[in-house]
């Protein structure tokens, strides 16, 4: 079923096409910065692997593991199906000020490295895409690659409407992310919103995975 979006109003639609004609932006660990256009992506179960890119001084091979943080451009369908998003939130680009807003407004999707509790005992480094980049200097909501979704309307095989995530890679602060699924939110909101408990109180009873890209949003402008 080809999928056009999930509707966010909140959230970024999750990207997986990519344009190979526009710029992309790679900064490195060491502060490197690179930038060229895309001529191959090797991905492992939607995971980056390595990033080929076509840059001025020529063919460049990038271990996802040595990325700090990029910007990658949309392409095809999730240009378009991102598109109606970012008019309609054009008032929300005014939050973390180390992500570039414009790249984000020009259709972009930033994907930064991130921490990601993988077991109880166990973590694991992953190169994500952000889904809040103009809120994100509180928590951080990132897309899960194995997450389901939701169902939603679909006409001849295209998905209309819901299709919302299942689960996201969330992190607050400096904690490291771990893997909120549909299931845990009302059981996790607590400890979710512990530092805020005025603004828990107000949506305590109201706890829906359909509100939690609202709620999320609520309690970083909120509780800053």
């Amino acid at each position: 079923m080809i999928s056009f979006a999930q509707n966010h109003e909140y959230l970024l639609n999750p990207v997986d096409g990519f344009s190979r004609k526009k710029t992309s932006y790679i900064t490195l660990n060491d502060g490197t910065e690179l930038s060229g256009t895309i001529k191959k992506l090797k991905r492992k179960k939607g995971l980056f692997e390595e990033i080929t890119l076509n840059t001025d001084s020529g063919k460049e091979k990038i271990k996802a593991e040595k990325i700090s943080h990029m910007y990658l451009p949309q392409g095809g369908l999730d240009k378009l199906a991102d598109a109606m998003d970012v008019m309609d939130n054009a008032q929300r680009w005014d939050g973390d000020n180390t992500i570039n807003q414009e790249y984000i407004k020009d259709g972009y999707a930033y994907f930064e490295s991130a921490e990601v509790q993988i077991k109880k005992k166990k973590t694991q480094t992953l190169l994500l895409q952000l889904l809040n980049p103009a809120f994100s200097n509180k928590v951080k909501v990132y897309h899960d690659v194995y997450a389901k979704e939701s169902g939603g309307l679909g006409i001849g095989g295209i998905q209309m409407t819901g299709g919302r995530d299942k689960s996201y890679f969330f992190k607050k602060g400096n904690d490291v992310a771990f893997k909120l699924k549909k299931k845990q939110y009302g059981e996790q909101a607590a400890s979710i919103y512990d530092d805020c408990k005025d603004y828990y109180e107000t949506i305590k009873s109201d706890l829906k995975w359909a509100r939690f890209e609202q709620q999320i949003y609520e309690y970083s402008q909120t509780c800053k």
